[in-house]
């Protein structure tokens, strides 16, 4: 596959990828799970068709010391037994809020699942890590980006 515009060599792209990269950090300062936040991002690149994102982010997991099942799970993860009430609770709230466009919305009874489990701060960082992923996603996907040769840490 090729691209249909190097994100990383257009001008305008790379300088938009740079400031959406710093913005994200702030979800490493939140208290979000390390662990949570990679599910996080690998659940929204899979729903969105990021094909790049998913290399990158199941690399990463692993990279990180996720277990392979736990990874090959994350998009069966309601009928899975290894992940926890509060991943759950974070990849339920992923997965609405990157369908927003299916008119579901997020309900209360969703919400009130993750406040059960994420403190404000972690729920920012649980919201930001949601947006931004899905930024990615669609900067990737439309500009065709290719997925495969990512190696952990590359960024």
């Amino acid at each position: 596959m090729e691209p249909r515009v190097d994100v990383f060599a257009n001008k305008i792209t790379a300088s938009y990828t740079r400031r959406l990269g710093t913005a994200g950090k702030v979800v490493d300062d939140s208290g979000l799970p390390a662990a949570v936040h990679e599910l996080v991002k690998i659940r929204a690149s899979q729903i969105n068709g990021c094909s790049f994102c998913v290399d990158m982010h199941t690399k990463d997991a692993a990279h990180a010391g996720e277990s392979p099942v736990r990874i090959n799970l994350v998009a069966a993860w309601r009928e899975a037994t290894v992940f926890t009430e509060p991943e759950r609770a974070a990849l339920e709230l992923t997965e609405v809020a990157t369908r927003l466009a299916d008119g579901s919305g997020i309900s209360e009874e969703i919400w009130q699942r993750v406040r059960k489990h994420y403190n404000d701060e972690q729920i920012g960082g649980l919201i930001a890590a949601i947006a931004t992923i899905n930024a990615w996603n669609r900067i990737n996907t439309i500009a065709h980006t290719p997925a495969g040769s990512y190696e952990p840490g590359q960024f």
